[in-house]
C-alpha cells in the first residue's frame, strides 16, 4: 500500500503547487462545449491545465499565441508563467509588445524594483506603447519584472519598421518565403485592412509582418533558455509565423506552440501543438468607420 501512496502524494503535491485558474472574463461562448478544453492537436488528446504545464516544462522554447484584446488570454498567460515556475527555472520571457528602444528601460525598471525607490508609474517608466492596452498587459508585465529572469523585447522598433516598409530589407530562407505562406499572409493583410489598402502597399506590409516574425525568431534563439514568447496568433502559428523562421535559421523543431483560441475557432495541428479554448470577445465591425468615411467625406476621422 505504501508504494501506491508515493505517486499519489507526489501528484497531490504538484496539483497543490499550481496557482488557481483565473475566472473567465469574456462574455461570449460561456456555454460552448469546448470552453476550457485543452487539446494536443497532433494526437487529439485532452489535457488538464496541470498536464499541459508538465508537457511544456521540458521544452526549451514555448510560443504562446493570443488574441490581443481578449482578457482571458492574458490571464492564462500569467497563469502559465506562474504554474511553470513550480516545474522549472524560467530562463527568459519575450514579448511582441516590447521593442528594442524599450529594452534599457525594462532593465532600469527591473533594477529599480529591487531597490527602495521603485517607479511610481510603471507604464511611463517602461515607455509602454499606447497601442497595447495596459489594463490587459500590466498584470503580466508587472509579475515578469519581479522575476529573476530577463524580460526581453521581441519586436522591431519604429525606425526599423520604416526602413523595411521602404524596401530596405530582403527576407532569406525557404520556409517563410514559400508561396502558400506568402499567399495566406497577403490575404490576411487585405482582410485586416478592410480590403481598403492600396494594392501597391501590400508587399511592404507583408515584408513588415514577416520581418517582425524573423526578429522574434532571432530573439528567441538568443534568449536564455528555457524561453517563452508571447505574441499574436498569426505570429505564433507554425504554418505562417515564427516557427518557420526558426527553421530558416537552422532550428528544425520550430519551438512548441500553444494557441489560445476563442470557442468556435478552428485550430489544426499544422498551426499549433496545443490549443486552449476560452470564451470570446463580442464581434466588432472594425471596418465600419472606414466604410463610413469612404461614403461620407465629412464623417468623423475623415481627413480633409
Amino acid at each position: 500500500m505504501g508504494y501506491l501512496l508515493v505517486p499519489l502524494l507526489m501528484l497531490l503535491s504538484a496539483c497543490a503547487s499550481q496557482p488557481p485558474l483565473p475566472e473567465w472574463q469574456s462574455p461570449e461562448g460561456r456555454d460552448h462545449a469546448d470552453l476550457g478544453q485543452i487539446l494536443e492537436l497532433r494526437t487529439g488528446r485532452s489535457l488538464t491545465p496541470e498536464e499541459l504545464v508538465t508537457d511544456l516544462a521540458g521544452q526549451s522554447r514555448v510560443l504562446v499565441g493570443e488574441r490581443h484584446d481578449n482578457p482571458d488570454h492574458h490571464a492564462l498567460q500569467l497563469w502559465l508563467l506562474k504554474a511553470m515556475a513550480g516545474h522549472r527555472d524560467q530562463g527568459s520571457l519575450l514579448l511582441e509588445m516590447l521593442d528594442p528602444v524599450q529594452q534599457p528601460l525594462v532593465q532600469q525598471v527591473q533594477h529599480a524594483l529591487g531597490s527602495d525607490q521603485p517607479p511610481a508609474d510603471l507604464q511611463a517608466a517602461l515607455g509602454w506603447r499606447a497601442g497595447w492596452d495596459w489594463a490587459l498587459y500590466g498584470p503580466l508585465v508587472e509579475y515578469a519584472l519581479g522575476q529573476p529572469y530577463p524580460l526581453l523585447a521581441a519586436n522591431l522598433d519604429r525606425d526599423e519598421i520604416g526602413a523595411i516598409y521602404r524596401g530596405g530589407t530582403r527576407l532569406s530562407g525557404v520556409h517563410a518565403t514559400a508561396a502558400p505562406v506568402v499567399q495566406t499572409l497577403t490575404a490576411q493583410i487585405r482582410v485586416s485592412h478592410c480590403d481598403m489598402l492600396p494594392e501597391s502597399q501590400i508587399p511592404a506590409m507583408l515584408s513588415v509582418q514577416q520581418q517582425r516574425d524573423r526578429r522574434m525568431a532571432e530573439r528567441l534563439l538568443e534568449a536564455p533558455a528555457p524561453a517563452m514568447l508571447l505574441a499574436g496568433a498569426f505570429h505564433a502559428r507554425r504554418d505562417l509565423g515564427v516557427p518557420l523562421h526558426l527553421k530558416d535559421l537552422g532550428r528544425d523543431d520550430g519551438g512548441v506552440v500553444v494557441m489560445l483560441a476563442e470557442v468556435g475557432q478552428s485550430v489544426g495541428a499544422e498551426q499549433a501543438d496545443y490549443v486552449w479554448f476560452t470564451p470570446a470577445q463580442p464581434e466588432q465591425d472594425h471596418c465600419a468607420r472606414f466604410r463610413e468615411a469612404k461614403k461620407d467625406p465629412a464623417a468623423p476621422g475623415r481627413k480633409p
